[in-house]
């Protein structure tokens, strides 16, 4: 019995004596990355009702579906970034008597607001871009699946709508440098944007 009770205080000893360091708790943070240098190509392709300038680090590809769904005419596209895993979805509409202005406006809102229940804020601002283009921004602050938005429209024969979103669960903090990085690209895309005479 001794030898058992002399062998459990040697190992409570060993074990006191092994757990004597001192615990340093890690950070918690994340990854870092890095950011490529600002430079922009012009998208102008021949057909289009509009052109802008976009980033070289990403690319345009043609949207044919919605939804699983053809896509209402040839002009809807994504502005993908593939090292970000982000996209910005563009719609296009003709306003006439199918896509009425009011309702087009209306409808910009209401999809911006279906975020309301997630979102602790919704900040709309009006632009007016060096090209006369005038639209709305929305910004939305929250866990949201996009965070920016904007319509463009000239009130009587073009409307285009962009959201940007990431291949990710959305997380304000974890997407929030990101998202700083590539709202500039939104923006200058807005502030080179132009309406075309379709070719």
């Amino acid at each position: 019995m001794n030898k058992i009770l002399l062998g459990l205080v040697l190992i409570g000893l060993l074990f006191l004596y092994a757990c004597n360091s001192v615990y340093t708790p890690k950070q918690t943070g994340y990854f870092k990355i890095e950011f490529p240098k600002k430079e922009y190509q012009l998208f102008q392709e021949p057909g289009y009702p509009y052109s802008f300038e976009y980033p070289v680090y990403a690319k345009v590809t043609k949207d044919s579906t919605f939804f699983g769904e053809t896509a209402e005419n040839p002009w809807w596209i994504n502005v993908d970034f593939p090292r970000f895993s982000g996209r910005i979805y563009i719609s296009y509409k003709q306003i006439g008597a199918k896509n009425n202005f009011d309702t087009l406006i209306r409808h910009a809102f209401t999809l911006t607001g279906k975020h309301t229940s997630i979102a602790y804020s919704i900040d709309d601002s009006l632009l007016v871009n060096p090209n006369k283009v005038e639209g709305v921004f929305f910004r939305v602050g929250g866990n949201v699946a996009t965070a920016n938005q904007f319509f463009l429209t000239d009130s009587t024969k073009h409307f285009l709508r962009g959201a940007l979103y990431f291949d990710a669960t959305p997380n304000e903090d974890s997407l929030n440098i990101v998202n700083q990085f590539l709202i500039e690209d939104v923006k200058h895309l807005i502030n080179s944007f132009t309406w075309r005479k379709q070719l």
